[in-house]
């Protein structure tokens, strides 16, 4: 224990109190907006698809959330939470917890302090209860020891680690501008590419490439990889426009064998094919090689005298590429959307001179040599986040 810090139960801290549980056929009263756990993000609460049910006046200051107040999931994302921080109080439904603190703890505090047991796996692993579906129940949550240091010091803590989440989040918001400026380019370039208002030669995908295809999960899934190895690539990795590292798969060579039909080289187009991510599109980063894919990414490699990889990607990924394939990902898929192989090959695509394409890809390399630092600079700043967390929260 820190010297000057006490531990005590949140019970002792903070009083609990769930929302009022509706029943539409029994309800009585005036009709107001509620929340529910579905409107409490990761201290953020989004107020744009609130529901409406019958408050009797009774119940409502009962059932109010007034600023200052942190609301809990009871249920689903176990923990998440947020800080109602508007003058006007609003209604809220059992789903959530109300946190109305005593003068001894900030509810910022308190916030941070939950992330952190959450993002260990405290939170659902000691005092989530039930065996498939975990809920967090008010006995449970107001029996979790939390730090309790002086309200100056709780302050500090707090200005601190904000600060250092305003700086991760002015960074990402960076990121997405260069992705803006090269989308920007890429139609300053190229015009629209579904309408191919330039007029160029326009070829189906299986004509300009030498590669059209995806690979599979190896026998006993998730419970067969690997700490390390051969990348396996799955969905989750693939974004317009950017590769993914968390939960990057490994396999050892004995199951990279199975799927050397997929082996992955530098430059290729990664392209997801089913699932709630279809049609997602990027360029494999050469710090993964060697890699194979999984079946719901497929390997597109185009003929390097008629198609630079680059300017491939950006035109699967502009909009309206994008929305003519989510339309294609339907029209062929009883329960899931999907662009088989045989889909995807005759896709059109157009092919201005090759020597434009080359020019824009020049110009796409220099931005992604800056999102590079930014991305590394956001990786150091969040481990340093995370450490600081664990100082003051572990």
């Amino acid at each position: 224990m820190r010297e000057g810090w006490t531990y005590k139960k949140l019970g002792e801290v903070a009083q609990s109190e769930l929302g009022k549980t509706l029943n539409s056929a029994k309800d009585k009263g005036i009709s107001y907006p509620y929340l529910c756990a579905i409107n409490v993000l990761w201290d953020k609460i989004d107020t744009t698809t609130l529901k409406e049910t019958k408050f009797e006046e009774s119940e409502l200051e009962r059932y109010s959330v007034k600023k200052g107040d942190l609301l809990v999931c009871e249920g689903g994302d176990i923990g998440r939470a947020a800080i109602w921080d508007k003058e006007q109080p609003i209604l809220y439904q059992n789903a959530l917890h109300r946190l109305r603190f005593h003068d001894a703890l900030l509810p910022r505090f308190c916030l941070l302090y939950l992330r952190c047991l959450k993002e260990k796996g405290i939170l659902d692993g000691r005092y989530g209860k039930g065996v498939t579906i975990k809920h967090l129940v008010k006995s449970s949550l107001l029996s979790i020891p939390i730090p309790v240091p002086s309200l100056s010091e709780q302050q500090r803590i707090v200005s601190e680690l904000d600060l250092l989440s305003s700086i991760i989040e002015k960074k990402k918001a960076q990121l997405k501008e260069y992705d803006k400026l090269a989308q920007s380019i890429f139609y300053d370039m190229f015009g629209d590419p579904m309408t191919n208002e330039k007029g160029w030669e326009v070829k189906k995908l299986v004509d300009v490439t030498t590669k059209i295809g995806s690979g599979a999960t190896p026998k006993g899934g998730n419970q067969s990889y690997k700490n390390e190895g051969i990348s396996l690539i799955r969905s989750l990795n693939v974004h317009n426009g950017s590769f993914k590292y968390e939960d990057l798969a490994h396999i050892d060579e004995k199951q990279a064998y199975q799927l050397n039909n997929v082996i992955v080289e530098e430059n290729d187009v990664l392209f997801n094919i089913s699932g709630a991510s279809v049609a997602r599109c990027c360029i494999v980063p050469s710090n993964v090689l060697p890699a194979r894919v999984n079946q719901h990414v497929s390997i597109i490699r185009p003929q390097k005298e008629l198609v630079n990889y680059l300017y491939l990607c950006y035109y699967l990924i502009s909009p309206n590429s994008q929305n003519a394939l989510l339309v294609m990902s339907k029209s062929n898929a009883a329960t899931r959307e999907a662009l088989p192989k045989s889909m995807m090959e005759k896709y059109l695509i157009p092919l201005p001179p090759l020597p434009l394409q080359q020019s824009f890809a020049s110009k796409i390399e220099a931005i992604e040599r800056q999102k590079a630092l930014v991305q590394q600079s956001i990786a150091e700043t969040e481990s340093l986040f995370n450490s600081r967390m664990d100082y003051y929260f572990d």
